[in-house]
């Protein structure tokens, strides 16, 4: 049995090895393979996004620094998320996307803020607090059971006048949702905080469009302040640049935002991966590096 043992024992660093070229190895082809197995859909569809645009489409979400310094809402891990510390005056936050976690709300209704939630995939929040108020819809473009728009349920749910917070999860779901919203829905929310999937569909012309045309609306509106990758997606390539399938974005609305001469470093000192027993994910330079 020993012996059997000391064997094994033996052979481990043969072992490390052979993990640490394959994962060498990985690192080095990913390119070669993705490109490879690209060749089918460019020929049927045309040209994929080039580097060019890939970039271009980064400058719209670069981070910038602001002089309000940036607070954490909501506990480590998922469900918590870095905001400015410019909440006085907002008098409702909307929360399409409950889950299993509502602390980011219930951070803000501690605080006096009323908090509006939204989800049919749960009965009720895991959290409870007499300043929140939930509805078992999904949150979608348009009204009709068992989806409401976020026109409507602004409407209905919301004070006649004031700015608003929003902090939206659902899934792949929030490009329709944006690009349903009016801009003067828009401009009532002073911070919005969003949780974007997906985005390594922008390896294709088609996703790269529909991203670009959401990101391109949202630039006129906001400053994106704070980004990070949710760790537990993977990173994708394109032409060697990095693109993580998931992202948290900050944005703050433009009159509220004071930008700062100071560097932006990442990851911020507030930030927490979004699944605590895997690693964090790094923020690829491209994402907030100025070319």
């Amino acid at each position: 049995m020993m012996s059997g043992i000391r064997r094994v024992v033996k052979q481990l660093p043969l072992l490390w090895g052979v993990i640490a070229f394959f994962r060498q190895f990985s690192q080095h082809w990913r390119h070669f393979f993705y490109t490879v197995a690209q060749w089918p859909y460019t020929m049927a569809f045309g040209h994929l996004p080039t580097t060019s645009q890939l970039m271009a489409f980064c400058q719209l979400v670069h981070p910038i620094a602001i002089d309000q310094p940036l607070i954490r809402l909501g506990g480590a891990g998922d469900g918590g998320y870095l905001v400015p510390d410019d909440l006085d005056g907002i008098v409702a936050c909307f929360s399409p996307g409950v889950g299993l976690l509502s602390s980011f709300e219930l951070d803000l209704a501690h605080r006096g803020i009323p908090c509006f939630l939204a989800d049919h995939s749960v009965d009720a929040p895991e959290m409870s607090h007499p300043l929140f108020d939930f509805e078992k819809k999904y949150v979608g473009p348009f009204t009709h059971d068992p989806y409401v728009s976020m026109v409507d349920w602004v409407a209905t749910k919301a004070p006649p006048t004031g700015d608003l917070i929003l902090q939206m999860d659902i899934e792949g779901a929030e490009y329709p949702v944006l690009l349903s919203m009016p801009d003067a829905l828009l401009a009532r929310f002073r911070v919005m905080v969003l949780e974007c999937h997906g985005l390594d569909q922008l390896r294709h012309w088609m996703g790269y469009g529909m991203l670009h045309l959401v990101f391109s609306r949202l630039a006129h509106h906001f400053d994106v302040v704070h980004s990070h990758p949710n760790n537990g997606s993977r990173v994708m390539y394109h032409d060697g640049l990095g693109i993580p399938q998931a992202m948290e974005f900050t944005f703050f609305r433009k009159d509220r935002s004071v930008r700062s001469g100071r560097s932006l470093s990442f990851p911020h000192p507030l930030d927490s991966p979004t699944v605590p027993w895997c690693p964090d994910v790094v923020l690829p330079p491209h994402w907030y590096q100025r070319s």
